[in-house]
Order: C-alpha cells, then structure tokens, then sequence
C-alpha cells in the first residue's frame, strides 16, 4: 500500500513519536510510506533528525503552521492537495489537529468519489476543551463535525476520546476505533546500569539515598508543573529529600523557576531541560515515581513509558488515563487537586516496597497494550473499516 501521513509539525512530542513509529513499522510491513509535515520551531525541540534518519520518505510543507492564518492555511491546502495528487497514495491518514482538518479535505477532494483515497484521521487529543474561550471550544467542535464528514475511519489513542466527540455530534459510532499510542518497549523495559543512573543522578546534583518524583512534559500551559510546585511546598517540611525532576522545556520554563524560588523549594527542584527522546529511558530509570497534572491529553505516553520501567505514576484523572492508571498501577487524582496530589506523592515517597508493587503491576500491563505491533494492527483495522485492501 502507498500511505501518507500529515502531520502539523515534528516537535518533541506524544504524537509526534506516535506517527514516526507508525511510519517506521509501516516500512517494515512494506508499505511505501511517506510522512508530509510543517515547520517545528519552538523551544519544545523536534524530531526532524531523528525521521531524516528513518525509512520512509520525508517531506517538509512550509505553508502548514499551527496557528490559524487564513491566507496561509489556504495556501496549505492547495499545496497539500497537488502533493497528494503527486503521491498518489492509497491512505491518506492525517494527524493533529491543522493537519488533520487540511490532510482530509486534501485527500477527500484530489480524486472522484470512485477513485479517491481512504481517508483516516488519528485523534491523539481534542482541539476544544473546557479550559478555553467557550466561543473558540464550540467553533473547533463545529470544524471537527465538518471534517468528520471528510473522513473514512476515525482512530482514538483512548477509548475516551471516542466518546467525548460522540457526545458533542463528532463522527459517528461506526467510523471510531482505538489504537493505543504505541511506545518502543524494549527501550523502557531494558533498565541502564547503576553506574547510569548514578552518573544521571550526579549530574543533576541529585543525592543516591534521595527520592525522586519525575515530571516528564512540555513546560508550557495545561501542563499542571503549578500544582506540582503546591504540593512540593507542603511535602518539603516533612520530606526534605524528595527531589521533584522537571524534564523538558517550554515558554514558561523561567516562570516556573521564578515560581519556586519565590517559593523556596529551590533546593528541592530539578531542570533538564529538553533531552533527546532516546534520553528519556534513563531519566525514568533514574527516577522513584512518575507525576503527572497535565489538564489535558489524549493519553500520555509519558504514563505508558513510566509503567514499562517498572515506576508508578501520579496522574490527574483526565481523558484516557484512568485507562491505564488505577490502585494497582499508580494513583488518579482529580484534576487541580493539590491536596489529594500531595497525599499521593506523600504516599510513595513513605514506601519503596507500594511504588515496587504498583510499578510491577503496570509493567505487565504496558507490556500488553503499548506495543507497535498491536498499535499497527488496530490502524490495519481502521484502514481494512475506510475502505482500504490492507
């Protein structure tokens, strides 16, 4: 099969490693592959080297950008749609949520009805969500209704997704189906030796005997690190040496170091920075607990990577965590609540033998759910539902 794949832009970022793995296997069930994105500029970092260095074919649209410009999103899809036309491909599978909306007209318009492509689109979050202008959520929840039209299957990274556009007249039962945010397995699973992980710990002044809470995420809005400061401000008195590792970069980074230091828990943070994606195995390996209080996901990969290292996860409970985070894996708490966040971490900074217990737990259930293989099987299925002779 010839399968292309739109996506906005290739920042360090869930869905991003989501399509480049998708491609990747793809490529090795012989399917011809080409993978169709936009700029990534930002202080997130991108993944444009490391699918430079992949398989499948590459190829950057200039005119796709994240933010809505009228003039230069029209550009894009006409661009867009003489690629495709070029391509000829017999899958266009789109993802995010400017690629997503541009991919399918492109590919639902290139051809007439009998010849055209099948049409997938991959939900890895929503546009609209209740923490936005309410004008802006109902004008994305009107666009993706249209889009929805211009689609042949719909895939889900959780089951939870499915129902909130069902809810709000996105879609149609039949045109849903999940498929799992897959994650390279052997690389989490593999523990670094213990001359690693000290070497990782004494680069970041991080004590052997010290206990680490990991938070592994964009620094920017919705992201929740203001709840973790909150909670790491009552534990500090009675845990001075928990130690709260805040991975990855974004446009509030230097708000939230302000934010600590006004705050004097300076002693007890952490900042990477951004780290390559190959790094992020040794970061949680080298870590006790995983903390997560994003206000929105489709579903974390971050949870999934944490469990496959045998560490359980503090998540707020939004979208499709409650998926894999429960008593036996880690510990769900309501969204923007800093007095349960801050019994939970409590909770495992007291015990070495619950977070041991939990993290095997969630182990064996990544393990089953979050394979390439049984991702790429669910695409087939959703692409076998649009149409396609796969």
């Amino acid at each position: 099969m010839n399968i292309v794949h739109v996506i906005t832009r290739l920042i360090v970022g869930g869905a991003q490693e989501n399509t480049i793995i998708t491609c990747r296997e793809q490529v090795k069930r012989g399917h011809k592959v080409t993978l169709i994105t936009g700029p990534s500029p930002g202080p997130e970092g991108d993944l444009m080297e490391q699918a430079e260095r992949e398989e499948f074919e590459l190829i950057l649209l200039p005119d796709i950008l994240r933010p809505i410009l009228p003039l230069t999103d029209m550009r894009a899809y006409t661009g867009l749609k003489e690629l495709l036309k070029s391509l000829n491909p017999d899958i266009v599978h789109t993802h995010s949520a400017k690629a997503g909306i541009l991919g399918r007209l492109a590919g639902w318009n290139i051809k007439d009805e009998s010849s055209r492509p099948a049409v997938v689109h991959t939900i890895h979050g929503l546009a609209f969500h209740e923490y936005q202008n309410p004008l802006l959520s109902r004008l994305y929840i009107e666009i993706e209704k249209f889009a929805a039209k211009k689609c042949d299957a719909i895939i889900s990274v959780a089951d939870t997704m499915t129902r909130k556009c069902l809810a709000r007249g996105i879609g149609s039962p039949e045109l849903f189906n999940t498929a799992y945010s897959a994650v390279d397995i052997e690389n989490f699973l593999k523990p670094p030796s213990s001359e690693q992980i000290n070497e990782f710990r004494e680069k970041y002044s991080i004590g052997r005997s010290s206990t680490v809470a990991a938070c592994i995420a964009r620094i920017t809005e919705l992201k929740g690190h203001e709840y973790i400061i909150e909670a790491a401000d009552r534990i500090a008195g009675e845990h001075p040496e928990l130690i709260w590792l805040l991975v990855g970069n974004g446009s509030l980074t230097e708000k939230i170091k302000g934010d600590i230091e006004k705050a004097g828990l300076s002693d007890n943070f952490r900042f990477t920075g951004l780290l390559d994606p190959s790094e992020i195995p040794l970061a949680v390996h080298s870590s006790d607990f995983l903390v997560h209080c994003s206000l929105r996901e489709g579903l974390a990969r971050v949870l999934p990577q944490a469990m496959l290292c045998g560490k359980p996860a503090v998540s707020f409970d939004i979208d499709g965590a409650a998926e894999v985070i429960n008593d036996n894996t880690g510990r769900l708490i309501a969204p923007m609540d800093v007095e349960g966040l801050t019994r939970a971490c409590t909770e495992l900074a007291e015990s070495p033998q619950l977070r041991e217990k939990l993290g095997e737990e969630g182990r064996q259930n990544a393990v089953e759910l979050f394979s390439p293989e049984k991702m790429i099987e669910s695409i087939e299925k959703a692409y076998r539902r649009a149409g396609a002779e796969i």
